[in-house]
This record gives C-alpha cells, sequence and structure tokens, in this order.
C-alpha cells in the first residue's frame, strides 16, 4: 500500500489517553508525545481538559475534550454541561458519547434531539463528534445511528470509544457508506498497528483516535527508512 506523507499521517491522529486510571504524570508525557508527533489532536478525560491546555499552548495539537465518556448513559444536560466546561477550558473538539441503550432500543428520536440539543448548546467553533458504539449495534443499527448523527448537525460520526470492543473494517465500511461524506467520520478503538491505521484511512476515515498512536508512527518511520 502507498503510504501517505509522514506528516500528512501523523496529521489523522487523536492520540488518546482516557483510561481512568491515568495520572498527571501521564497525562504531561501524552502531552509531550502529541506535540512531538505533531499529532492532530491530544484527548483526555474531563479532569484533564484545562491542564492538556496549558501544557500544549502555542503547538500545533487539537485539545479534544470528552462528554458522557464512556458510557453514554448520563442526561443530556449533564453531557451539555460537559461538554461547555471543556470549550471553556480549551477544547477545540468534543467527543461526545450518544445514548447507547437508546440507540440499541431503536429509540433514535430520542438520539436525534441528544445530539441536536447538545450541538445547540454549544459555541459554533467547536466540533462535535459523536460517538455511536458500532461494536455493539447491528448493521441496520450502525446505519441508522450514523443517519441521525448527520441529521442531528454534529460535525464527526465516531465508530466507538475502544472500551467495549475495537472499531473492525467492516463497521466502518458501514459507518463510511451510511455517511456518503455528508459529515467526517473518526475510527476509533482497538486501532495498535500501522497497517490497521491505513486500511481505516483507506476505507474513509477522516480522523483515527488511538493510545498507539506513538508505536504506529514509530513503525511508519522505521518502514520509511528501510525503503530509502
Amino acid at each position: 500500500m502507498m503510504l501517505p506523507e509522514k506528516q500528512a499521517f501523523n496529521r489523522y491522529f487523536d492520540h488518546a489517553i482516557l483510561k481512568s486510571e491515568t495520572t498527571e504524570e501521564q497525562v504531561l508525557a501524552a502531552c509531550l508525545e502529541a506535540r512531538e508527533g505533531h499529532f492532530f489532536g491530544l484527548a483526555v478525560n474531563p479532569c484533564w481538559t484545562e491542564l492538556i491546555a496549558k501544557e500544549l499552548e502555542r503547538s500545533d495539537v487539537c485539545i479534544v475534550g470528552v462528554a458522557g465518556f464512556p458510557l453514554g448513559a448520563t442526561t443530556t444536560k449533564s453531557k451539555i454541561y460537559e461538554a461547555l466546561e471543556a470549550a471553556q477550558h480549551g477544547a477545540a473538539e468534543v467527543d461526545m458519547v450518544a445514548n447507547i441503550g437508546r440507540i440499541v432500543a431503536g429509540d433514535l428520536s430520542y438520539t436525534e434531539k441528544e445530539i441536536s440539543d447538545i450541538r445547540d448548546a454549544m459555541p459554533n467553533e467547536i466540533a462535535l463528534k459523536v460517538i455511536i458504539e458500532a461494536p455493539l449495534l447491528t448493521s441496520e443499527r450502525i446505519r441508522e445511528a450514523t443517519q441521525v448523527v448527520i441529521n442531528a448537525g454534529a460535525q464527526f460520526v465516531k465508530t466507538a470509544t475502544g472500551f467495549f470492543g475495537g472499531t473492525t473494517a467492516e463497521s466502518l465500511k458501514i459507518v463510511v457508506e451510511a455517511n456518503a461524506q455528508q459529515i467526517q467520520v473518526k475510527a476509533s478503538g482497538g486501532i495498535k498497528t500501522l497497517a490497521m491505521a491505513e486500511e481505516f484511512i483507506a476505507l474513509g476515515a477522516n480522523r483515527l483516535g488511538s493510545s498507539a498512536s506513538v508505536s504506529i508512527m514509530r513503525e511508519h518511520s522505521q518502514r520509511s527508512v528501510l525503503a530509502t
């Protein structure tokens, strides 16, 4: 497979450090990794958003906040509060988990209203990325959920948190086809290798969420050296 140019390739990544046991030391290390790797973004849990905004000030790394993460089972008001707080603390994008139980049950009107309410409450310049947790959905539900995200005015549909199974090529294909280039697609969950990252980009992902961004870029660089 033809590799993208290095700068273009690393800008696909939202580097992520979202485990509950993450320490401040690990967050600071992730800030350094994101800065040195020139990744597009760094995603952290709400308690760390303000910290990374300060650490990454004057860098080319986007601050990515989260809302309703990782379960999606909080109230719409709670998600709005988290999204607004993330924006106030420096986030330029918010990855919000939709109410997965409602999607599984087919209550898509609730899902669309929730996303729309959150989008309407946020500043226009803040991108909203909606996680539909594809590993927990049927193929038809993935299609329906993708359309709902589009209808509600979000800027991205995101495949998964990674907490309940990884994104597969098959589920990503369904999202990309259902999306039909109407909004952007973020693939996330279990992206650990260069081969998988390249495959997902080739399938149509506009962004990749990964905690393994550094090792993937190292693999990319090593292969580039061997090719010269």
